[in-house]
């Protein structure tokens, strides 16, 4: 059960530099167009994040799986408001 925990423990640290060195690489210009796109996995992740919280796996699973709901829709929310307010800057005005 140790062995398990600090493998998947490995793997997840490893998911946080990987994506912090990705998104520290995009240019501010391609930030806002790929917002769209992780609306999307965000999406995917909130649907994960429900099973994950709903399965009765014990407290650390429903604990993590409400905290991965809870960060997976800020995410989202703040995408769709930033792709609204990218949206706004091109309407005409008049």
């Amino acid at each position: 059960m140790e062995a398990n925990f600090i493998t998947l423990l490995t793997i997840f640290v490893l998911a946080i530099f990987i994506g912090f060195e990705i998104i520290t690489k995009v240019p501010p210009t391609l930030h806002t167009p790929l917002m769209s796109g992780s609306n999307a996995i965000s999406g995917i992740t909130v649907v994960g994040a429900l099973i994950a919280a709903g399965a009765g796996e014990g407290f650390w699973s429903t604990t993590l799986g409400f905290l991965a709901v809870a960060l997976a829709t800020v995410n989202v929310v703040g995408g769709f408001l930033v792709s609204h307010r990218m949206l706004a800057m091109f309407r005409k005005k008049g």
